[in-house]
This record gives C-alpha cells, sequence and structure tokens, in this order.
C-alpha cells in the first residue's frame, strides 16, 4: 500500500479540500510506530494481495449450498425433502445440496470442528463416526421424491434417477394418478361433469384446471412424505421440503400457487432460468453430476398435460415467450425499474434491428398483462436466497435474519444462570411493593398486566 498515493488521491477530490480549508488546524495523535518502511531500493516491495472473485456459476453453486446449511443446523431440522421431477431447476437444487455435502465434508476434514459437530448431529452419527464422504452425508440428509404421473415421459423419470444416484440421495418414486382419480371422481359426483385436457377436447379452463390438480397433490404429498419419513426410517427431527421455482417463473407468475413451488425454504428462487443453465453445465463437470448436462439440454417441459403424437407441453410455449425474452424483461423491469413505456423504449434500440417497433410493443404488453396478473402469487412465495437483483420478490429484501436457533445457546444460559443465582425464598417474599424497583431496574413489563400501574 503507498500511502502517499493515498493521500494524493483524497486531496484531488473537491469536497476533500473544501472540508480541510474550513478546519483552523487538523488534529493530530504522535504514536512511536511507523506505518511505511523507508525508502530504500535495496528492500523487495510485497506482492500484492491476490484476490479470489467467484465466477457466477460458482456464486450459484456456493451461497445457496452454505444458506441451505446455516438453515438446517438453526433450524433443528434433520435433512431436507425435495421433489425431484428431473427438470432443470429441481435438478439444480439438487446439485446444490449435492455441493453443500462436498463442502461440509471438505470442511471437516480442514479441522473445522463447529462443522463437524453440527453434522454429527444433523446427520445423527453415534460411536465417534462423522462424515467423510459427501454421497453418504446426502443419503443421511437428503430424500429426492420423483411424483410421476400418466403425464411424465419415461426419460425425465430416467434423468432423476440417474441423478440422484450420482448426488447419493435417498430416493422414492410414486405415482399421483390415483389421487388425481380420487378428485376428479368426487368432482363429478358433486358437479356431475369431469374437466378434459385441451388436447381431449377441453377448455382452456379445464387444461389448466386438470394441470393444478397434479401441481397441488405433490405440494401435500412433498410436505407429509418430509414429516412422516424420517419416523418410518427411525431418524429424529423432521424434514425441510424444498421448493424449485427460478425467478423468470415468479416473475412471469409461470407456477401454480400452492404447488412445489410453496416450500419451507427454495435456494434458486432469485435466479433466472439462463444462469441455472450455465450453473448446471458448470455443475456437470466441476461438481461431478455428469448427467445434468443432459438435463440442460433437453427442452423445459412441465409435463402436466398428456403426450401425443402431434402433441408435447413446452414451457416457453405456454409462457408465449423464451426464457432469454423472459430474464431481459426481469433485469429491466426489477433491476431499471421500467414500467411498460420505457421498457418499449429499451428493447426498441435492443432489439430494432430483428423485430419491428410494433412486435416489441405485443412482447412487452404480453409480459407486463401476466406480470400483473400474477402478482397474487408473489404474497405467498417460499423464502428465497437473495443472489440477485432482478429478485422477482418485493417484499423481502430485508436480510436481517428470519431463522432463530432454536436451542437459544446464549439466551438460556444466561437465564439459567439467573436462576442459580436468586433464592427461591426471596421470589417468594416478592410482592406487588417491589413493581417500582423492578421497573427501576429495567424490567419494564413487570406491571404492563396491571391497568392500576
Amino acid at each position: 500500500m503507498d500511502l502517499d498515493a493515498v493521500t494524493s488521491l483524497r486531496g484531488s477530490l473537491s469536497s476533500f479540500q473544501e472540508q480541510a480549508s474550513c478546519k483552523v488546524k487538523v488534529p493530530s495523535v504522535d504514536v512511536p510506530y511507523n506505518l511505511c518502511l523507508p525508502f530504500n531500493l535495496r528492500i523487495r516491495l510485497s506482492v500484492p494481495l491476490q484476490i479470489k472473485y467467484h465466477s457466477a456459476e460458482e456464486e450459484i453453486a456456493f451461497g445457496p449450498a452454505c444458506w441451505l446449511w446455516d438453515y438446517l443446523r438453526r433450524s433443528g431440522a434433520s435433512g431436507f425433502l425435495l421433489p425431484l421431477s428431473g427438470g432443470a431447476d429441481s435438478s439444480s437444487v439438487s446439485a446444490i445440496v449435492g455441493c453443500m455435502c462436498q463442502l461440509v465434508v471438505k470442511e471437516i476434514a480442514n479441522g473445522d470442528e463447529q462443522v463437524k459437530a453440527d453434522a454429527i448431529r444433523i446427520g445423527n452419527y453415534k460411536d465417534g463416526q462423522y462424515p467423510t464422504d459427501s454421497r453418504e452425508l446426502v443419503k443421511r440428509i437428503f430424500y429426492s421424491v420423483f411424483m410421476g404421473s400418466e403425464n411424465n415421459s419415461k426419460m425425465t423419470k430416467s434423468r432423476a434417477k440417474v441423478l440422484a444416484d450420482e448426488i447419493g440421495s435417498w430416493h422414492l418414486e410414486v405415482s399421483i394418478d390415483g389421487l388425481v382419480s380420487s378428485l376428479l371422481s368426487l368432482f363429478q359426483t358433486l358437479t356431475g361433469k369431469r374437466p378434459r385436457y385441451k388436447v381431449d377436447g377441453g377448455s382452456n379452463i379445464e387444461n389448466l384446471s386438470l394441470q393444478n390438480i397434479q401441481a397441488r397433490i405433490r405440494m401435500v404429498l412433498a410436505f407429509m412424505l418430509a414429516s412422516l419419513l424420517p419416523w418410518v426410517h427411525n431418524k429424529p427431527g423432521f424434514y425441510l421440503v424444498l421448493g424449485s421455482t427460478n425467478a423468470d417463473e415468479g416473475l412471469r407468475g409461470n407456477l401454480t400457487k400452492y404447488d412445489c413451488s410453496s416450500a419451507d425454504i427454495n435456494p434458486i428462487g432469485s435466479l433466472s432460468k439462463q444462469d441455472l443453465r450455465a450453473f448446471l453445465r458448470w455443475a456437470a463437470i466441476h461438481l461431478g453430476y455428469s448427467s445434468l448436462a443432459y438435463i440442460e439440454a433437453a427442452p423445459p417441459t412441465a409435463e402436466l398435460e398428456p403426450i401425443r403424437s402431434n402433441y408435447t407441453q413446452c414451457d416457453e410455449v405456454d409462457i408465449g415467450m423464451s426464457y432469454e425474452e423472459l430474464s431481459v424483461y426481469g433485469r429491466l423491469r426489477k433491476t431499471f425499474r421500467c414500467g411498460p413505456v420505457s421498457m418499449f423504449q429499451n428493447l426498441c434500440y435492443r432489439w430494432g434491428a430483428r423485430l419491428s417497433p410494433s412486435q416489441v410493443a405485443e412482447k412487452v404488453k404480453h409480459f407486463f398483462k401476466y406480470y400483473s396478473i400474477n402478482r397474487h402469487k408473489m404474497t405467498t412465495m417460499t423464502p428465497f436466497y437473495h443472489a440477485e437483483s432482478y429478485s422477482p420478490e418485493d417484499n423481502r429484501f430485508d436480510l436481517r435474519q428470519f431463522l432463530y436457533n432454536t436451542r437459544w445457546p446464549y439466551q438460556f444460559q444466561k437465564i439459567d444462570e439467573l436462576v442459580h443465582e436468586l433464592d427461591v425464598k426471596d421470589v417468594q417474599k416478592l410482592g406487588n411493593h417491589d413493581t417500582v424497583a423492578a421497573l427501576s431496574n429495567g424490567v419494564g413489563a413487570t406491571g404492563s398486566g396491571n391497568p392500576n400501574v
């Protein structure tokens, strides 16, 4: 560090010059210590500090992974459960959990006793054992569940199974067709009608309702499994349900209210689809989960409608725009606070070479139509890790702690110490006449329930 250069820079700023000119005398303190070495050409300058900057993909891997571990150890839960569909979003969450366990094992190997103690408690290790292999730790604390229906392809089911094996999760496969059929039979008994999919001649309302039924059943089933599976396998505690809705889906509202977007926490809620796809390509190599490359290359689809020879559901067709376009809308809306007019003006410059102003106008109107229609969904979004300024959620930029340590170690210890110091007989002698003394000692709530005090 060159202090002369720092002084020169500060002196070049007019505001500092004006402040200094107003001082009659600049106060100084003499200290018998030299910050700088004397000028000597024989003394070699120190090597500048090399700062490590993580790539965007590394930030997606390491940031949410540390956030998940901190939430897990503070919450008192004993693991996570994830509805794993085999798509890009839920697969990204799985990879982040796998990365979390890799980091835990690495820190234990580096001698971090706090991480080791937390891992022993959460993983329920006995007889001096502790995690030394990330896949073994994943098996102890992570359930993944493929909740398939007649609308799911064999490919997505296979991709979910292969990824679960690579990461090491306790993987389950279950069909929800029976539950869907029961609900539809109940509806038919009540109304005399049975809805049909669009490809089978049904209306848009029928088609959307049939998709929402599947999505909400998966949410209910996920929470039931999270609470009961530890009991089934004789494990202590409960599991937290992980959500897997990305920022673009939240911004556009392309999700079912109270589906698998409703969870306990969501590590990817502020990440765009484009960023997640880049992360999947990176994680396939650097985290060792090679199947992620095939998942990233697959076209995104919710698989909530029947597959026909002439029809396969596609997310980008459903939302009426590409995910690349949606990421652009998200940044303009959330980062630059653009309304419809200013977004149109910006996009005319950006897309003017390939789209006419009328085409840009139609795209902007389409986005803001569904953006406004679906804003109500943002009021029930699962708390998520904030990684980007284009986060679709308006109300959670207060980043103060929202999860407390359930053991309250410092506070409960102080209570125990006070209990030990107090004499029970003296406490019993305390009467109403001691209220004023209590108030003077900072116990302001002592008489708050008495209107006469």
